[in-house]
Parts: structure tokens; sequence; C-alpha cells
């Protein structure tokens, strides 16, 4: 247990609490106005000590400056290329000069919100969610290293995301795209076919191609950061089979003829990686106007409107959530249904009607029954 002490200076009588921390180095804290505030302060160490909850003072004067450059170092090592330099900007933009400064301990949830609304006065929704996830994330680590009882992020309200329309191109669509796209009109077929991510695409390689079978093993991404292509492990880790439909033979062969196996499919010698190009004037975007040109109804898309057009083309077809889900690649069926709900027919026409037999056909059944027994005992 600790004890409190008085002691007197040029204000008047103040009060000091003195006691052991859990590896029984003396500590003391020191202005208090009464005694009951020292004794309190006390009473509280002593349980956080016995329910092993207990933070040094001085654990929390640590700079969120400090914390955040550890975090971006462990940050690095476990995320995508894409996300770190995404996440390193957010801190260095916005995290780092407003709050660089502080001490994890000094933050409170309140000023958090604030900055949360300032940000979304000027920010979209996507940038202060990354924003805020940055800082939040810096807390929980000093969570869990004990230089604070609990994170002040927690809770914050952030603004709603508005949905924005996914762009689903039909089978028409897709080959007005591919002629457009002139000398790789294959390689956009192959997207809107088979749904894999552009990098996934752009990474693969012939030995990963079997063209009996018609099956691709997706093994790296291949993924545009700044000016540099940084080639990893697939989304979420996790690599896949997908098919491609017949008519796609001949031009993924001609991809692949005269290449060595460790060669690209999806460049024009084999060694570069196929950029789209910018938004403004790449091949990519030049290929969405000129088709767009001939078709009023021809929707804008990125390169991962394509990816979209495959879920969207599967779906029609009557492929089902885990079929679609194994196509794309997603953590699971669900993440499917919700990300293309608006695709999936609701069927409560064909649910009512299987109901509305069932009921009919078992509640005549049973009348049958009965029917029979009476005749028996009569």
């Amino acid at each position: 247990m600790g004890s409190v002490y008085k002691y007197q200076t040029q204000k008047g009588r103040r009060w000091e609490a003195r006691y052991r921390k859990p590896d029984g180095k003396p500590a003391r804290k020191a202005g208090f106005l009464v005694r009951a505030d020292a004794q309190a302060f006390l009473d509280a160490i002593e349980v956080d000590k016995r329910q092993g909850s207990y933070i040094a003072p001085s654990a929390g004067r640590v700079t969120i400056d400090d914390l955040g450059r550890k975090w971006l170092v462990a940050h690095k090592i476990a995320v995508k290329a894409s996300t770190y330099r995404t996440d390193e900007s957010a801190w260095r933009i916005h995290v780092q000069p407003q709050w660089g400064a502080r001490t994890v301990a000094s933050i409170e949830h309140d000023e958090i919100q604030d900055w949360v609304a300032e940000l979304a006065a000027e920010k979209s929704a996507t940038t202060v969610s990354r924003c805020f996830g940055v800082l939040a994330n810096i807390l929980d680590a000093a969570v869990r290293s004990k230089r604070v009882g609990t994170n002040a992020a927690r809770g914050v309200k952030l603004p709603r995301r508005s949905k924005t329309r996914r762009p689903y191109l039909t089978h028409a669509q897709v080959e007005s795209l591919a002629t457009q796209a002139r000398g790789r009109a294959d390689f956009i077929r192959f997207l809107a076919y088979t749904g894999l991510r552009w990098g996934e695409a752009t990474g693969l390689r012939v030995r990963d191609v079997n063209l009996a079978t018609r099956r691709v093993n997706v093994e790296e991404n291949a993924v545009e950061v700044g000016y540099e292509i940084v080639v990893g492990a697939p989304k979420s880790h996790e690599r896949r089979t997908v098919a491609y439909p017949a008519f796609l033979d001949d031009g993924v062969a001609a991809a692949c003829k005269g290449k060595p196996a460790d060669a690209l499919v999806w460049s024009d010698d084999g060694k570069k990686y196929l950029r789209a190009g910018n938004r403004q004037s790449g091949w990519f975007v030049g290929a969405v106007r000129r088709a767009q040109a001939g078709d009023d109804t021809f929707p804008y898309l990125s390169p991962h409107g394509l990816r979209h057009t495959a879920a969207s083309l599967a779906i029609s077809a009557g492929a089902n959530p885990k079929v679609v889900q194994t196509m794309l690649g997603h953590a699971s069926a669900a993440m499917t249904l919700d990300t293309y709900a608006d695709l999936f027919p609701d069927d409560l026409d064909v649910v009512i009607v299987a109901l509305d037999r069932q009921r009919t056909e078992q509640l005549s059944g049973n009348a049958a029954v009965t029917d029979l027994r009476r005749n028996d005992v009569s």
C-alpha cells in the first residue's frame, strides 16, 4: 500500500501520493490540493495493480510522432505495397501534422471527433476513413503496449460513404470495348470474362496457363505503386485457379505462343508489365471514349469495372454466389453477396409459390390419413 504525505509550496499546502509500481520500483505523484484526492489516486493504483491493468503515468508521455513512425515500420511488412503507400500518405499529410507533437495520454475522444468533422468538410468519406484508421491503429498499438488504458478514437462517428453505381457492361458492350482497344482486344475480353484484377491478369505467366483445361493459376499480383510495378501475392494472399470460356481459346493461345514458361502472357515482349496508362490519355480510357462515342448507354469505367462486369455476366448466366466467390477470389460468399446483392435475384415469387404448394400438399395428406382412420373404425 502507498502513503500520502503533505508538503508546503509558495501557493500553500499540497499532498503527495507515494507508492510502488508492479515491478517494486518507487513512484510518486504530487500536486493534490486535498488529502482525499491523493488517497483516491492511491486506491485506484492498487486496484489497477491487482487487476493487472496498471499503466505508469510516464508511459503516456510518448508522442504520436514516435509511435506513428514505429507503427509504419511494422505496418509496411504486414500489408501490400499499394496499401502502405496510401496509409503512409495519410499519415504524412493529415495525421502527423495534426497529432504528431501530442502525447498519447493527452488525446481525448471529443478532439478526434472534431478533427474527423473538419476533414469531412473538405475530403471524401474514403479519405477521412483512411486518415482516421491510421490514427486509430496507432492508438491501438499504444493500448497494447500499455501506454494508455483505452483508445480515444474508438466510438468516433465517421461520415457515411455514398454508394456509387457500379458499371456493368453487356456482352455487346464488352465486344465494342475490345474492338476499340485494337491490339489489346483479347486482353479486354479476358478481363471481362474471368474477373481477374488488373494486377493478377498482368502478372500471369505462360506457366500459369493450361490451354487444354482452360484454367489459369493466379499466383502473382503486379500492382502499380506510384510509377513502379510491385509484384506480390494476390489480394488477401489467396492463390486460386480460374476458368475461362472456350471463345477465348484463340486469344489466350496467341498471347502465349512462342513465349518461354516464365514470360508474361499479356505483354508485348513478355517482359514489361502491361499498364493502363493515365486517366486522361491512356490506351484504356481512349478505348472507353471511342466506345462511348458510338453508344449513348456505354458507361464510364476504369479497368476495375471489367471485374464488376465479369461478376454481372456470370450471375446473369446462372452462377451461384459460391462460384462467383471462387472466380473473384473473395474471402467468403457473404462478401460476394454483400458486394453484388443488386445482381442476385431475390426469388420472392419462387419462395411464396413453393410455400403455398408445400402447405397444401401437407394439409391434404393429413386430411387423407384422417379419412382412412375413420373408415377403419367404422
